[in-house]
């Protein structure tokens, strides 16, 4: 072990990548998942537009550089947390590595990870970038909700460290609720959620319009973004906040200034109602999406109903946030209210149904938040990746040139360090 360069850990999102070596608390860089390409603008499909005569193969930007460069067109590898494009996403990792890590892949075992779902096919895809590109030592996989639990042992005595719970992954484009029993995703039970952290931003940023004048109209969505991770919090009851804003606007209004990029001049935005409405739509959806009603606290009900009976009340023991949108303040205490609520009202009712005969035992409902929720996904893979036991399970280059990029198929679970 010892004399061993720590493992890559990269975690690729729909929104942002999150990039950084093994063992450390952050991941080093944090940059959008876009990358920019020149293209040509003939009619045909993808592979013939990029056809390139030699170095132009080279000529690209990735993350924040790929919003900056002009005459190129900007695109984004990975949708709804699978890859897309796997030429781009080559590209993408290959910047990823020798500019932001500056490390040489020969050197580091590396850590990806996956979002759940994900096809057998697609990590076969990514083990051949790994291994036939950039020729790394050795390849791990892991599931994202796995890697989230297992953050959530930074609070935790070693007793009560656990590969089973409910992970409810927030990001920038979608959220996922998905069960696991023992480290195993219960695949059939995931649900999705069409509401994420884009979509608060679109509804502040409607609020705001509807509202608001002096703002100007290409910076929109950054105010909006910038109000929502500055000002917003989740609130107990709707009515009664409208009713302590009406009463004292000046106690609860904030004021965001900003600049206009074009013009140079400051303005200022009245932040309000917006406060507590925009994370709201998590708990109340129809407020920004008129087709999709369920409220997020239902959800994760259905979804532990939907589980074996067996791992039901370890499920609801352990709800674990993670991504960047349950970073409200109050998000863990009003979900758990919620799904507390529900459950409560359930066992009433079987005990009705049951004349009083029978009293269930309560279930407890704890949702856990952790300090590391933002990069939960990064640092529970940081965390596992400076074990020794992570050398273990690794698929390695030469397993890999002798059966091929099958052995990818299954990545063992391990973190059992419990």
């Amino acid at each position: 072990m010892t004399g061993r360069l720590p493992a890559c850990v990269i975690d690729v999102g729909t929104g942002y990548t999150k990039l950084g070596f093994a063992n450390n608390k952050e991941p080093q860089f944090i940059i959008p998942s876009a990358i920019a390409i020149k293209e040509t603008a003939k009619v045909g499909d993808q592979s013939s537009r990029r056809l390139c005569k030699g170095v132009e193969d080279l000529d690209f930007f990735i993350g924040d550089e790929a919003f900056d460069a002009t005459g190129y067109a900007v695109k984004y590898p990975v949708r709804h947390g699978l890859v897309e494009d796997w030429d781009l996403m080559e590209r993408f990792l290959e910047q990823c590595i020798f500019k932001y890590l500056r490390a040489e892949p020969e050197d580091h075992y590396f850590l990806l990870t996956e979002p759940p779902l994900n096809t057998p096919e697609n990590r076969e895809y990514t083990a051949e970038i790994m291994f036939e590109s950039f020729n790394v030592p050795g390849l791990y996989i892991a599931v994202q909700a796995v890697l989230a639990l297992a953050a959530s042992w930074v609070g935790r005595s070693i007793e009560e460290r656990t590969l089973t719970g409910i992970v409810i992954d927030s990001g920038d484009g979608v959220t996922h609720v998905i069960p696991v029993a023992e480290g195993y995703v219960i695949g059939s039970c995931i649900k999705h959620i069409p509401i994420a952290g884009r979509n608060i931003t679109y509804f502040i940023q409607s609020l705001l319009r509807e509202r608001e004048i002096g703002i100007p109209p290409e910076q929109s969505l950054e105010t909006a973004k910038a109000i929502k991770e500055r000002h917003c919090y989740i609130c107990p009851d709707i009515a009664k906040e409208f009713a302590k804003y009406d009463a004292d606007p000046a106690k609860w209004m904030k004021k965001y200034e900003g600049m206009n990029s074009v013009t140079k001049q400051p303005f200022s935005v009245d932040v309000g109602y917006e406060r507590f409405l925009g994370p709201e739509i998590f708990f109340h959806p129809e407020f920004s999406n008129p087709d999709f009603t369920i409220p997020l606290s239902q959800i994760v009900d259905d979804v532990i109903q939907n589980c074996p009976i067996d791992v039901r009340r370890p499920m609801y023991n352990n709800i674990v946030l993670s991504g960047g949108s349950t970073m409200f303040k109050d998000f863990g205490r009003r979900l758990q209210r919620d799904i507390k609520k529900t459950v409560d009202a359930r066992l009433k009712l079987s005990e009705t149904l049951g004349g009083g005969r029978l009293k269930p035992k309560p279930i407890d409902v704890q949702v856990v938040s952790h300090h590391m929720q933002r990069y939960a996904v990064w640092f529970g893979g940081s965390m596992l990746a400076s074990t020794p036991e992570f050398y273990t399970v690794c698929h390695t280059k030469a397993a890999y040139e002798e059966y091929g990029p099958s052995i990818c198929r299954h990545n063992p679970v391990f973190g059992t360090m419990t």
